[in-house]
This record gives structure tokens, sequence and C-alpha cells, in this order.
């Protein structure tokens, strides 16, 4: 329930000598975890009330087998569908922070640093806001169609 950007934007000037990349990853990929892990938690403990794994313990199988041969690959699909949908909200995580101007730094390129560019120029040529603000929309809408489409073809109790 803690505020991730606020947190981001408090880290990030506290830690400026940094490099601001690594720093954003690590940010971010620390306040994504839990929602994986969430993901993670319950499929497991879904999986494991499965009757093939009761059958591959009682032929003998260890707890290696079961969990590389059994688990794992029922538990890739919906990790594929939920990393792609939330690499969107990653994206506009860094792009929010580029935007405040505590993102990365100006050799890198960021859309939160062109939209921020932008603003003073938008009463002048609106199209210099929309390039970059389209982009990022389109950006973001091609991975959430992306992981509705894995959705629907991996899940194997969906009707089609």
């Amino acid at each position: 329930a803690f505020p991730v950007l606020v947190f981001s934007i408090a880290l990030i000037v506290v830690a400026d000598q940094v490099n601001r990349v690594v720093l954003l990853i690590m940010v971010i990929g620390f306040f994504g975890w839990p929602y994986i892990g969430r993901i993670v938690r319950g499929q497991t403990l879904s999986l494991r009330e499965r009757e093939f794994i009761d059958a591959a313990r009682s032929l003998g199988a260890g707890n290696g087998h079961i969990i590389f041969k059994q688990l794992l690959p029922n538990l890739f699909a919906p990790l594929l569908v939920y990393a792609t949908l939330i690499i969107p909200t990653n994206i506009l995580q860094e792009a929010a922070l580029s935007y405040l101007g505590v993102g990365v730094r100006l050799p890198t390129a960021s859309w939160g640093q062109m939209l921020s560019a932008a603003v003073p120029w938008s009463a002048v040529d609106p199209m210099y806001m929309a390039v970059p603000g389209v982009a990022l929309f389109v950006t973001v809408l091609a991975f959430n169609l992306l992981g509705d489409g894995l959705r629907d073809a991996l899940d194997p109790r969906s009707s089609r």
C-alpha cells in the first residue's frame, strides 16, 4: 500500500550519485515482485493439490522432479501472461519519473523527458507533445493486447 512513485522519487533524489538506470530497475523490480510472487504462490498452492502431483509422488518422484518437471512447466503460462501485462505499468512508471525530472538523465532517451520538454511548446506546436504521447500510448496498448492475447491462447479454461 506504499506509494511507489513517492518512494521512487525520494530514493532517486537521495541516491543521486548512483547510475539512475540501474536504480530505476531496482526500484521498479523491488515494488513489482510482490505482484508476481502472489500469482506464483497462488498457482503453486493450486497446482500442488492436483492429481498429477499426487501421481508423481506415488510413483516415488522426489521434490526436485516435482518442482522442475511438474510445477514449473504449469507455472510458465500464467507467468508469461502476467509479465506481459506488467510491462506497460513499468513503462508508464519510468515515463512518469522521467517526466518529473527524476528518471534517466539526458543522454538516455525517454518518452517522459520528451513530454516534459514539450510542455512549454504545446501551445505553439501541439505535435511536439503528441508524437511521444502517442508513441507511449501505442506501446502500452500493444503490450496490453499482447498480454490479453497470450492469456486467451494459453488459458485452457477459456471458452473459444
